[in-house]
């Protein structure tokens, strides 16, 4: 029986993942990765350590799987987008750590390109906000900070790649330096209409040619995995950004329909089709991923908040407050609500629709009555909120209200974040049977390049709901608590 092999490389961990012929996950393996902060604002981590991290999950999958390697038909991609590497084309090593998409380090700038008059050029090329968030001014900086290297760059000695291109790269040997429209659409340097790089966005970030991959259809063979990684050669024939792939494996194919992400941060994306997506409310353009086999560009509207299940963490690391993720749950339902506190999780700005790179976190509200359990429910409560704000500027661009959400990633299968998201939100919530949709994309993907899979009708067929949650919530409640929010978001703005 044939599988299809796909590589997750999130945030803070690599994953690997087999499918079977009816979209079933049927094994999958992990390795965690470290993410530093050198200074406030500032996140990094190693290239090596994604690289190795990816290889060793995937390995491990198929030692424990008992796999054969040549029943593996072919390999899709996802991973984390906007992080960026740059590396030496001739030794193929990193010649910085890698800039991770949380990372700061570029807000002045990106505040000074905001005040200047390319601003709304800029937006309107790239269908995206002016934000230190994207690759583009991380490469500027990355060049700026190594020895001659624009020069290097335009005499195509060092290479630039997000986290997918780095993994093909490697995978290949350095065969295929190669992206796809999702994860250029992130770099702020692809025009979001024609797919191409836009060479009036590398003449204002400065970033030359040279060192940018092929852009290639998301479903679609790249290049081959080299033997010598898995023990035969494999074909790479899906990529995408990691939002976009969680997009395709909730079967979001039409126009109109929208899944949220539950992980490090928190992506809420609404497909529009072939429609070019254009928001008044300060959301982001990006492309989809284009299954269609006349390769007609496909597009999403999405917004984007900076943490979520990262503020779960810092519970859990800096604070002591829980032992592990999974113990937020009973303690935030240990109490009826969380006595008045807010946390307001700005520990890098914040995201849509605010883009406020000077705002920082917030608790607000705390009374002597005030405990573990009220902060630990507070800060679960902050990722409904931060996502309500998403839905209600989304609605507001498409001019509709979104009948159902779907959900997925590591903290959708917490049933009280759950709840409390469709309560208020004031509409349901979907959880479907395999929430790991983001390496799920990936898969389909690559199976629909190669013909694993005929059509996505066949791919929505395999997509089943396991639980709905329906607002239980009145609206004078839900109307109190979102005003609350708003006022603590106030206080943290700078």
């Amino acid at each position: 029986m044939p599988f299809v092999l796909s590589l997750d490389e999130g945030t803070t961990s690599a994953r690997a993942a087999l499918y079977d012929e009816q979209g079933r996950s049927v094994a999958m393996e992990s390795a965690a990765i470290q993410c530093r902060y050198p200074q406030a604002g500032w996140v990094e981590q190693d290239a090596e350590e994604i690289w190795n991290a990816q290889l060793y999950a995937a390995r491990l999958l198929l030692d424990h799987a008992g796999l054969p390697p040549s029943q593996i038909i072919a390999a899709g991609i996802t991973n984390q987008r906007e992080t960026t590497i740059v590396w030496d084309r001739a030794t193929g090593r990193p010649v910085a750590p890698a800039i991770v998409w949380q990372c700061r380090r570029t807000a002045p700038f990106c505040a000074e390109l905001a005040r200047s008059a390319s601003a709304s050029e800029i937006t309107r090329r790239t269908g995206l906000e002016i934000d230190a968030y994207f690759s583009g001014s991380k490469i500027r900086w990355t060049l700026e900070n190594t020895p001659d290297g624009r020069q290097r760059a335009r005499d195509g000695e060092l290479l630039f790649g997000n986290v997918d291109t780095w993994l093909i790269w490697r995978l290949t040997n350095g065969a295929a330096h190669v992206t796809d429209p999702t994860n250029a659409s992130r770099t702020m340097l692809m025009n979001l209409e024609t797919g191409a790089w836009d060479e009036e966005m590398l003449r204002i970030l400065d970033v030359p040619r040279a060192m940018l991959p092929r852009i290639a259809p998301s479903s679609g063979v790249k290049g081959s995995i080299v033997g010598e990684h898995f023990g035969a050669e494999i074909p790479i024939a899906g990529v995408a950004g990691d939002q976009q792939a969680a997009l395709a494996g909730q079967a979001c194919f039409r126009a109109g329909l929208s899944k949220n992400t539950y992980g490090t941060g928190c992506f809420a994306l609404m497909h529009t089709g072939g429609r070019l997506p254009v928001s008044r409310n300060r959301l982001l353009g990006t492309r989809a991923a284009s299954i269609e086999t006349d390769g007609r560009p496909q597009y999403a509207l999405e917004g984007s908040v900076f943490v979520a299940g990262a503020a779960v963490q810092w519970l859990r690391d800096k604070l002591g407050l829980i032992q592990s993720a999974a113990d937020s749950e009973a303690l935030a339902s240990s109490t009826a609500d969380t006595g008045g506190v807010y946390v307001v999780p700005a520990f890098v700005g914040l995201g849509a629709p605010h883009w406020d790179a000077g705002a920082r976190g917030i608790i607000t509200g705390l009374t002597r009555s005030s405990d573990r359990a009220h902060i630990v429910r507070a800060a679960l409560e902050s990722i409904a909120y931060q996502t309500r704000e998403l839905i209600d500027a989304m609605q507001m661009d498409a001019g509709e209200c979104i009948l159902e959400l779907r959900v997925d990633g590591g903290a959708a299968v917490n049933n009280f974040l759950m709840q409390f998201q469709a309560d208020i939100l004031g509409c349901p919530i979907v959880r479907p049977v395999d929430v790991e949709t983001t390496a799920l994309g990936a898969a389909y993907l690559a199976g629909l390049a190669v013909g694993f899979w005929k059509s996505a009708a066949e791919v929505e067929s395999f997509w089943r709901a396991e639980r709905h949650f329906e607002p239980a919530m009145d609206e004078s409640t839900r109307d109190r608590l979102f005003s609350g929010w708003q006022d603590a978001v106030a206080r943290c703005r700078r």
